[in-house]
């Protein structure tokens, strides 16, 4: 899983950052999908800033001749993501009003497969090629 406990983190003083190697597997798309790439954790004074480098093998359809191949798609995650519990008393935070969609749970554990999920999405061409030389859909003999 792409998750990480953030409590640590959370702990420390504004600016502390953490960095990690990222080589998992993800479910995308009805199959599995292996992410790689640099993921940066930085304490704000509200988040975690997650600022990740991440490329991914991802089953696509040829725009030409139609045929399926593993298109390879790279990506950069710029998102924050927000506490629900306090780490240091376990009260539950209020939301905040500028907040995103990311959160960290109850745990303290900062889970990127959405965000890479919908990056993922974003990223991938919008006609996909299985080779920049493609004929397209030949003919055959008649």
């Amino acid at each position: 899983m792409l998750e990480f406990n953030v409590a640590q983190l959370e702990k420390s003083p504004i600016g502390t950052t953490r960095e990690y190697e990222l080589d998992d597997r993800m479910d995308y798309d009805g199959q599995t999908t292996r992410v790689t790439g640099r993921v940066l954790l930085t304490r704000t004074n509200r988040s975690i800033l997650v600022k990740a480098d991440l490329a991914a093998t991802v089953p696509q359809e040829c725009c030409r001749c139609l045929s399926p191949f593993e298109g390879r798609v790279s990506f950069t995650i710029n998102e924050e993501f927000f506490p629900l519990m306090d780490v240091t008393s376990g009260l539950p935070l209020a939301p905040d009003e500028e907040g995103g969609d990311f959160i960290i749970d109850g745990h303290h554990v900062l889970d990127l497969t959405e965000a890479v999920r919908q990056y993922l999405i974003l990223s991938q061409p919008m006609k996909p090629l299985c080779r920049p030389d493609c004929q397209g859909i030949l003919p055959g003999p008649a």
